[in-house]
């Protein structure tokens, strides 16, 4: 029996590489020769950076750099051992992790940091880059990470911009004479899952700025400058951000990094999946047994499962999911396209509670499926 471990985290409970370990236990416990792949996935956003290690053969490098309010932190991104990829998780330099709540208001926070490990990598001669954009604090629309990378941003009257939201509206000229001659010479993969578009209704300040510290009116101020800034975008790299999906991602990076980067945005957990090389690993699969803290409706919106399912079919591997709890109906899991999900909760309790006995559930789980395995081929 061949069995392929490709779960997300469990947040706040279990990492992936945990999962896999604890899944495998209770597999070897009824199939002791059985072949078991961990491979751990992600979907870009936090912590993807300790999956991607491990499949690029990547070493976290330090580098110091701006936080969203301009002081210096020290942060890492990963550079493969080759040199040649480096994957940089946007939430470690311009995150709202790193504000204290009271801190929180993307009318003044920047994505420079975020430009200044780009700008590392280029300079110690990376020549792909792959940008994780979850856990924003900003919604500068990429302006300071295009300002870390030699952009300028001036206001009709020729001052230059500090790269804050507040400043989109003020922005009338983008200047490019000092552009990092490597940036152009580079692969760019943004990891984005989600489709809102730059401004409006849908758009980067109206569905996220709340989130991000902005009264009512900080967002219709942002969803003006937002609106404003990609008339600049279009008249001087004719480009329309408005109508690239996904451009609205982080406060306006996923539109800003294919205008400034000529990047392209991609699937967060297919693009996890390619450099694990998941779809070679499927081949002579008897199973695939994914999992992630909850199971709902908005598991197909770009989470990992989606991809793993996604993925699997195409080989026709079954696949099965371990959750924390599991809030979707049967018609919803045939539409899915799971074989079998489970939430591993055996007992009413609160929180804590559940996340204490993960890993003696999951472990559980795991057996009990492995023995359902065995009878269904006996």
């Amino acid at each position: 029996m061949k069995f392929i471990l490709a779960p997300d985290k469990y947040k706040g409970s279990l990492t992936g590489r945990e999962f896999c370990k604890t899944v495998a236990q209770g597999i070897y416990k009824v199939f002791p020769k059985a072949k078991v792949l961990n491979m751990p996935l992600a979907d870009g956003g936090d912590g993807t950076i300790d999956v991607v290690a491990d499949y690029l053969n990547a070493s976290k490098l330090s580098v110091k750099v701006k936080d969203p309010l301009f002081r210096e932190i020290t942060t890492q991104y990963l550079l493969s051992s080759n040199g040649q990829t480096a994957f940089i998780e946007m939430s470690e330099a311009s995150g709202y992790k790193l504000l204290k709540k009271s801190e929180m208001n993307c009318m003044h926070t920047t994505t420079l940091g975020t430009g200044e490990m780009i700008l590392d990598a280029l300079e110690r001669g990376a020549q792909t880059i792959l940008l994780g954009i979850g856990g924003s604090a900003t919604n500068d629309g990429g302006m300071g990470m295009a300002r870390a990378l030699g952009y300028s941003f001036l206001d009709v009257k020729g001052n230059e911009l500090k790269p804050v939201g507040r400043n989109l509206e003020k922005v009338g000229e983008i200047r490019q004479n000092n552009v990092h001659p490597k940036l152009f010479k580079a692969k760019v993969q943004v990891a984005c899952d989600v489709n809102n578009p730059f401004y409006g209704e849908n758009g980067a300040a109206k569905i996220y700025g709340a989130q991000k510290g902005a009264s009512k009116e900080d967002i219709e101020f942002l969803d003006e400058g937002l609106k404003s800034f990609s008339e600049i975008l279009k008249t001087s790299f004719d480009i329309d951000v408005q109508k690239i999906p996904g451009s609205g991602a982080a406060g306006g990076v996923g539109g800003g990094a294919v205008v400034f980067l000529n990047a392209e945005l991609v699937s967060g957990v297919d693009l996890i999946m390619q450099l694990a090389n998941f779809d070679e690993a499927l081949q002579g699969a008897d199973w695939v047994i994914t999992g992630e803290g909850q199971l709902d409706g908005q598991t197909f919106s770009g989470k990992t499962i989606s991809g793993v399912i996604r993925s699997a079919k195409k080989q026709k591997v079954p696949v099965a999911a371990f959750c924390g709890s599991v809030d979707v109906n049967i018609d919803k899991m045939q539409e899915m396209g799971l074989d079998y999900a489970v939430s591993i909760l055996n007992k009413i309790g609160n929180l804590d509670d559940a996340k204490a006995s993960t890993v003696e559930n999951l472990r559980l789980a795991s057996y009990n499926f492995a023995n359902l395995v065995k009878l269904g081929k006996g």
